[in-house]
């Protein structure tokens, strides 16, 4: 079960559009497996046992009385101006299948559904997403094809590409140049600079959702520091960044208020 907590807090933050409350589901979760061994689902895998008892924890609880809710509770509050245009079972569909790699079959044992019927919410999350606020996009990624692929999945969702920066200098220029409204970073830059290090930078200016992209997830996932909400695994598909983009967006206060 251990290797896949950090996916799990990957899923739970994406879902959730915070750290801490993220977390908060995945304790709540653990509690729930420490507490009642016997009701871990014994005829899957561990990783969608573990995911089913999350989601049993999500489905059941409500926004007045999640655990460890409080300090963020704005992001939660503008999240629900957006919760009629795209209600929560399609945004679960869809981060279950895009960003978490499950078929629909298994996403469908997650939210008790048919496969079928996470086809028609993964559909009905995509179109919501067509309709999504569009924003200013600065990527940061200093592998021309890689930067080219991300620069293309951007435009197609209809957002602008302000720029696309290789080191932390060129990123943080370009930030201050023209504020955007969403960032895509990669870790490892041209100059053996950080893409951390440049969203720090950044974010000293001014507020931005943000999306990491990296070979090594776990890296980011361990628990011991402040880490990203939303997180791409290299190589990605384009259905993940869509997704991701999509998720970081719908907990923006700027585009959810515009």
């Amino acid at each position: 079960m251990h290797p896949h907590l950090p996916f799990l807090r990957r899923y739970a933050r994406a879902l959730t559009g915070s750290q801490a409350h993220g977390d908060a589901y995945v304790r709540a979760t653990l509690e729930a497996i420490v507490a009642a061994p016997e009701e871990f689902p014994a005829d899957v895998d561990a990783r969608l046992g573990l995911y089913r008892i999350f989601q049993a924890i999500w489905s059941s609880s409500h926004v007045e009385d999640e655990p460890g809710f409080g300090g963020d509770a704005p992001r939660e509050a503008i999240a629900q101006a957006r919760l009629s245009r795209l209600t929560p079972l399609p945004r679960q569909a869809l981060l279950l299948t895009a960003l978490e790699g499950f078929t629909p079959e298994d996403a469908g044992y997650l939210i008790g559904l048919p496969a079928e019927d996470v086809e028609a919410l993964v559909n009905e999350a995509l179109a919501e997403i067509e309709a999504q606020t569009r924003a200013k996009v600065l990527i940061i990624e200093d592998e021309p094809i890689i930067a080219m692929d991300i620069e293309t999945i951007v435009r197609d969702l209809g957002h602008e590409v302000t720029a696309i920066a290789v080191t932390r200098e060129d990123a943080v220029r370009e930030a201050m140049a023209e504020r955007p409204g969403l960032v895509l970073a990669d870790i490892q830059l041209a100059d053996d600079s950080s893409g951390i290090d440049a969203v720090k930078d950044i974010l000293t200016e001014f507020a931005v959702p943000v999306i990491f992209i990296t070979a090594f997830p776990e890296r980011l996932l361990t628990g011991e520091r402040p880490e990203p909400t939303f997180l791409i695994t290299k190589p990605f598909q384009r259905a993940t960044v869509k997704a991701a983009i999509a998720q970081a967006l719908f907990f923006d206060e700027a585009t959810a208020l515009a």
